[in-house]
């Protein structure tokens, strides 16, 4: 058999190849790498996190003035979070008491896609109450201490106490938070 270069087998040979690459990137689109927006051709769309599909489920400390946050997708969709989260000390009953913390935002933002049941984390630093049970802080300030804190996640606020039962105790008014990372990141 004589090769040329326009022979049919070359031909067809081209197209197949055509065709299994673009099959090949329609699928892998539609996996957890797609996009929340889309865009990409053949991507499924994914959309934004909503307050009344995500739980905070835990605040978890890691060391006296360093908490871990914790949000599930309780669905019933996917979605993507992106952002860092806003936190207040709660205020002693009532949500108009609550105390807002400038928050100063530390690491790389990127989209975390949540299948439902996945886990997204933040983590929140204060500045640390010194000294044993009355403590002070540094400055000569009075440290703030609340049962729980209140942190906005997706339009909407969620109210998280310590899971070692503790307060939150923290000297001025900042707090550094990540942001949301997909569990086990």
């Amino acid at each position: 058999m004589k090769y040329t270069s326009g022979s049919s087998v070359t031909k067809a040979s081209s197209v197949l190849l055509t065709a299994g690459a673009l099959a090949g990137s329609l699928l892998a689109g539609t996996g957890s790498g797609a996009s929340a927006d889309g865009a990409a051709l053949g991507r499924v769309s994914v959309a934004a996190c909503t307050n009344t599909q995500l739980v905070a489920n835990s605040a978890q400390r890691m060391e006296p003035s360093q908490v871990r946050i914790s949000v599930i997708n309780q669905g019933p969709n996917p979605c993507v979070l992106s952002g860092f989260p806003t936190v207040a000390l709660a205020g002693q009953g009532s949500p108009d008491r609550n105390k807002p913390l400038n928050v100063v935002r530390q690491g790389k933002l990127g989209p975390v896609q949540l299948a439902v049941g996945d886990r997204a984390s933040a983590q929140l630093s204060f500045t640390p109450v010194l000294g044993e049970a009355g403590g002070y802080c540094a400055s000569g300030a009075a440290p703030s201490v609340a049962p729980s804190i209140v942190v906005g996640i997706a339009g909407g606020r969620q109210q998280l106490a310590p899971d070692d039962g503790g307060d939150f105790a923290l000297c001025g008014s900042t707090v550094r938070v990540t942001a949301f990372r997909a569990a086990g990141s």
